[in-house]
């Protein structure tokens, strides 16, 4: 067979199973998708969703009378009379200090091709008023939990001394409390529950840019993994401790609409990974190929086309398994079991096809190489692109040194491939 023929063929190959992997890749982004969209409603129902605590807010409200002058017919005349009437008055407020403490517990949970990074929170926040009006008010204090379908338990809501725990009523995730103030009162807010959530906790001081005095919040994790949210203010203070990290907000005067939070543990999503693998796995076989036929034109070694189509198929066979198994097993062992099924794919034919020290040596560095080793940069985040520079400046290099003394035009045209030896 003629070398272009030869390579021509080999590329049919390779495309051929480039459109197997693309329809694998689609399979399980819809796999993915499919138990995402029934997933993630049944684990927010059961343990909740991103939370975004508010600040209570605060309003005073108080009434005044004030003459009111109207015209009414007397006699018939028309007389101008004046009398008092009631008039509402209502003011929103600002706490003038904060003070939060925050516990979190990652509580990492996989369903499916899914992991669900799910935690409990132990929150407490003591706020401070002070009372400038010139006038007596009364005061609603109004709180909003940061997510109205969740649960929270151990829940207290006192409000100058007063306990309002028991006989405030959550309408919409929103529970009120409302206190006689005087002219310079100062009084304490205090709020505390545990509940959980998922992915983020966040807390916003405000709607929108304001100013916040004394401002200090305290959040304890129990993992190391600390990630800060988009547009958030990072902590003043950071430090490890027992369990994970203390971090630290400490303000005197503030002026932000940013939140402050905390993204919890991520990890690994098993389908978003058998989908990257899929849809990266023609680059890892080009490479093998590539190779593959170096080394077989170089020693004269005849490895038909045919043996490259199976050859892609032990190939396909990696991925096909992990695919497949990665909802049922953990990621690693899946990954395991896919590589040492498809490494024995290849070592074992090509033992038939060529010898066994070209299998055992040649074929399974190369699959080691192209196929378990650029799958494991997909593990890392922002690793793959590098991987694949190396690979291919290191496989470049290669080439070069093998075949900068060869004369192709003879080696291809004038050199018959021998058959390959019988094992």
């Amino acid at each position: 067979m003629a070398a272009a023929v030869r390579i021509g063929l080999i590329c049919v190959v390779f495309f051929i199973s480039s459109i197997g992997w693309l329809i694998l890749a689609g399979v399980t982004e819809h796999r993915t998708q499919q138990q995402s969209s029934v997933l993630d409603e049944r684990v927010g129902g059961l343990w909740g969703n991103p939370q975004l605590q508010t600040p209570p807010q605060l309003s005073a409200e108080w009434t005044t009378e004030e003459r009111v002058r109207s015209t009414v017919l007397q006699n018939g005349k028309e007389v101008e009379v004046a009398r008092l009437e009631p008039v509402q008055h209502s003011e929103a407020q600002g706490v003038a200090a904060t003070s939060v403490d925050v516990q979190l517990h990652s509580d990492l949970r996989r369903k499916g091709l899914m992991w669900y990074s799910l935690y409990d929170v132990g929150f407490r926040g003591v706020w401070r008023y002070q009372h400038r009006l010139p006038v007596a008010a009364q005061l609603v204090v109004a709180f909003q939990f940061p997510d109205a379908a969740g649960v929270y338990d151990d829940f207290s809501f006192v409000v100058d001394g007063t306990d309002f725990t028991a006989t405030s009523s959550a309408e919409n995730g929103l529970v009120k409390a409302v206190v006689p103030v005087q002219p310079g009162q100062e009084l304490q807010i205090s709020v505390a529950y545990e509940s959980r959530g998922r992915d983020s906790w966040a807390y916003a001081p405000a709607k929108g840019t304001s100013i916040h005095k004394d401002f200090v919040l305290r959040l304890h994790t129990d993992f190391s993994d600390i990630d800060f949210p988009e547009q958030s203010l990072s902590p003043s203070e950071r430090a490890p401790d027992e369990a994970g990290y203390a971090l630290i907000w400490r303000f005197a005067h503030l002026v932000t609409g940013q939140s402050i939070g905390v993204l919890t543990p991520q990890r690994l999503q098993p389908g978003e990974l058998a989908g990257e693998l899929a849809l990266s796995a023609p680059v890892s076989l080009g490479f093998f190929f590539a190779v593959l036929f170096l080394l077989a034109t170089l020693r004269g070694i005849d490895i038909h086309p045919i043996n490259y189509l199976l050859l892609a198929g032990a190939f396909f066979a990696f991925h096909l398994l992990f695919a497949y198994t990665a909802d049922r097993l953990p990621v690693e062992l899946a990954f395991a079991l896919a590589s040492a099924t498809s490494i024995a794919l290849v070592v074992s034919y090509l033992r038939l096809v060529v010898s066994n020290r070209f299998a055992f040596l040649e074929a399974a560095l190369a699959q080691l190489v192209y196929l378990v080793g650029f799958s494991l940069a997909h593990f890392w985040k922002g690793w793959t692109g590098l991987t694949i520079t190396l690979l291919a400046i290191l496989t470049l290099a290669a080439v070069m040194q093998l075949t900068g003394r060869v004369k192709w035009s003879e080696l291809l045209a004038q050199r018959p491939a021998r058959p390959a030896p019988t094992p």
